[in-house]
C-alpha cells in the first residue's frame, strides 16, 4: 500500500483542545482518504492560534479551524492543491 502524499496534523495540546481541536480532529477523520494522513499531533507551538492544523509537507499552517471549515480545507486544498484563503473564515499563514 502506498504512503499517503500529504499528512494533515491538528493540534491536541491543551490550548487547541479547549478551542475545540478534537471536533476538529474528528471531522478531518470524516474525510480520511488514501492521499492523506490525518494526525492528531502535540503542540505545534503556536499557542493562541488554535485549533492549528498544519499541511505537510507543503508547511501549509490553517490557524482557528472550526469543524464546519474541513470540508473546505479538504475540497480545496487537499483535493485540488489549493490552500485556503483568509476570506473563507480561516487564516493561512
Amino acid at each position: 500500500m502506498p504512503q499517503p502524499q500529504l499528512q494533515v496534523l491538528i493540534c491536541q495540546s491543551r490550548t487547541c483542545l479547549q478551542q475545540g481541536s478534537a471536533l476538529v480532529a474528528a471531522a478531518f477523520l470524516e474525510w480520511q482518504n488514501p492521499d492523506w494522513e490525518t494526525i492528531k499531533s502535540g503542540c505545534l507551538g503556536q499557542c493562541g492560534n488554535g485549533p492549528m492544523v498544519l499541511i505537510l509537507p507543503e508547511m501549509v499552517w490553517y490557524r482557528r479551524v472550526q469543524p464546519d471549515q474541513v470540508a473546505t480545507i479538504v475540497e480545496r486544498h487537499l483535493g485540488r492543491g489549493c490552500p485556503g484563503e483568509r476570506s473563507e473564515g480561516f487564516a493561512t499563514q
